[in-house]
């Protein structure tokens, strides 16, 4: 199977260029996952990051997603799994799970996020502020997603050659 991707829009205004982005970042991520075992995906290689795995990442993109769109903007109560003390918990947790199960509950609540963000004006503010009180956009939320995911993507890079040798997906 390969995933299907684009980053060019069927419409060139700011709402489908974004979201556009954003479909393709989350893309990416099934992308460098495909043919990868379980085993390989659990693996973190980084000496100085133990917690940084194929699958530690892929859980942290859904948990991200979930995190900014549903409890940030929709002020909905955090289901997150970190704690005070394991803030990183997502990541571990992930270790006990199938790539696969990974990979389809970050698609299903894609799918159900991408709804929201189709009938949500970009200008609409979030319902919990962020650091110093400040009150975010669905348009900052959007971008702030695109770069996060962007950047976790890179990782993925690095860890899907160390881990089989696969390159440029």
């Amino acid at each position: 199977m390969t995933t299907v991707r684009t980053d060019t829009p069927e419409a060139w205004d700011e709402r489908s260029t974004l979201t556009t982005f954003l479909d393709y970042a989350r893309a990416t991520v099934a992308a460098k996952c495909e043919g990868l075992s379980d085993e390989d995906a659990r693996k973190a290689p980084l000496p100085g990051s133990p917690l940084m795995s194929i699958a530690g990442l892929v859980s942290h993109v859904r948990w991200v997603d979930y995190f900014w769109l549903r409890v940030i903007f929709l002020g909905e109560e955090d289901h997150h799994p970190a704690t005070d003390e394991d803030p990183d918990r997502e990541m571990r947790i992930a270790l006990d799970v199938p790539l696969a199960k990974l990979l389809q509950e970050y698609e299903d609540q894609s799918a159900e996020l991408r709804e929201l963000v189709a009938k949500t004006p970009l200008d609409a503010v979030a319902a919990q502020p962020v650091r110093g009180g400040v009150q975010v956009t669905l348009r900052w939320i959007l971008n702030h997603l695109i770069e996060e995911t962007a950047r976790h993507n890179g990782h993925l890079d690095i860890l899907r050659e160390l881990a089989d040798g696969t390159t440029g997906m």
